[in-house]
């Protein structure tokens, strides 16, 4: 009599909404038949089967928000009888609204050192002994990740601590940490407006979680911005020539992002992450590229991306960017990136600068190619094309002369992409 349970779709989630059942009770369902239609933190996803016979009960209805882990439907196998039903599955709680004092880190920080080895040794216990309103997964939570549950407000009944709460928490967070959930930080929510037509948009679970993190980043990170203008005429010349011979289509943004992800070989120190007693850097690169879908952006990786030719670059952002939109998107297909690349050039955007996606430490913002004057080697002014690009970065893992090499090493790149074909 197995029951289905609401799965961990990506790996933020800790809770999922119920968008649409498509099976109904009575149906028969096969291993791999589409049951229903979750909303995660990151896109809507299809939850598959993994048990075949009948779906003999749902316990959650449509729209119904439920806990990673809680029971949602139960499936009999031919000849099976209903026992009892469950339990009632746990109740989510309420997520509070996002606010500027409840500020979100991702759950993908790396380990300390002690946590690290408090999870291995199977929930050894950085809060043994600790007396203090949490629930069991709140508590499983926190010994993973190096959170101490004494120093965090609870946001669940009664100031209970939550899953919620330790996810949000700085790694190794305590009595000596900002405490979550504090009132320091006030937000200022809009009142209404004499007179105004306001439509109220209740925020998707996709949304919520962008403003929770990109807040997080942007209170928690201390940003810096360095910006450069490359000659793109090169750029422009490559990309005629290379469609010309080879019959395939690659655009602007494939070889930026091919150039993006050669150049942090090359400097490596910018394709790093922040884990609070270390920098990690990576050796090759995980090239998150941010996609606009319908509820918000999402960053699918391209994994070994300096690994790859411009025609395996476009083929994957194509895929992604299709099944992105479709919401077909796997969940371990948003997680490991280790730098990221926005490009709003499309849309005409000549200049912008993103909010770094931690815990990776840079982020860079490519804007449209654009006609301009400029002055020539000869000191005679005359059309050109320019591109923009503004690379944004956590000062605790890159310094500005690290920065700096990387956009130099960035623009010899794209200013002679020939070097990307070696």
């Amino acid at each position: 009599m197995p029951e289905i349970t609401m799965p961990k779709l990506s790996d933020t989630m800790t809770e999922g909404t119920l968008l649409r059942w498509r099976k109904k009770k009575g149906d028969k369902v096969a291993v791999g038949d589409i049951l229903a239609e979750v909303e995660t933190d990151k896109a809507t996803m299809e939850m598959e089967a993994f048990e075949e016979g009948t779906l003999a009960d749902i316990f959650v209805p449509e729209g119904g928000k439920v806990l990673v882990g809680a029971a949602i439907a139960l499936v009999l196998a031919e000849g099976e009888k209903a026992g009892d039903k469950p339990k009632a599955a746990p109740e989510p709680v309420a997520v509070p609204e996002p606010t500027a004092s409840r500020p979100s880190v991702s759950s993908g920080r790396p380990l300390t050192p002690r946590a690290r080895a408090a999870a291995l040794r199977g929930g050894g216990n950085l809060n043994e002994g600790v007396r203090v309103k949490a629930s069991p997964l709140a508590r499983k939570i926190a010994d993973a990740r190096g959170v101490r549950l004494a120093g965090l407000q609870g946001t669940g009944p009664g100031g209970r601590i939550i899953a919620f709460d330790v996810e949000n928490a700085p790694v190794g967070g305590g009595a000596n940490a900002p405490v979550v959930g504090g009132s320091s930080v006030p937000t200022i929510l809009p009142t209404p407006i004499s007179g105004m037509l306001e439509t109220r948009v209740p925020l998707s679970g996709m949304r919520r979680v962008i403003a929770e993190r990109l807040l997080a980043s942007k209170t928690q990170i201390p940003h810096f911005y360095l910006s450069i203008e490359i000659d793109a005429a090169p750029m422009m010349a490559f990309r005629k020539e290379y469609i010309e011979a080879s019959g395939g289509k690659i655009t602007f943004n494939d070889i930026a992002l091919a150039a993006v992800a050669r150049a942090a070989m090359q400097k490596p120190k910018v394709n790093a992450a922040f884990a609070g007693d270390a920098i990690i850097e990576y050796g090759s690169v995980n090239l998150s590229v941010a996609i606009a879908v319908e509820d918000g952006l999402v960053t699918p990786v391209i994994r070994d991306a300096q690994k790859l030719s411009l025609k395996e670059i476009s083929a994957s952002v194509k895929d992604l960017a299709t099944r992105a939109r479709d919401k077909k998107l796997k969940p371990e297909e948003y997680a490991g990136g280790t730098i990221t690349v926005s490009n709003l050039g499309a849309y005409g955007i000549e200049q912008f600068c993103a909010i770094v996606n931690p815990p990776q430490a840079a982020i860079l913002a490519v804007g449209a190619i654009v006609k301009k004057p400029v002055v020539n080697s000869r000191d005679e002014i005359e059309i050109g094309h320019r591109m923009s690009i503004t690379l944004s970065g956590d000062h605790r893992v890159v310094d500005g002369a690290v920065a700096a090499e990387y956009m130099g090493a960035l623009r010899k790149l794209l200013e002679s992409p020939a070097l990307l074909l070696l």
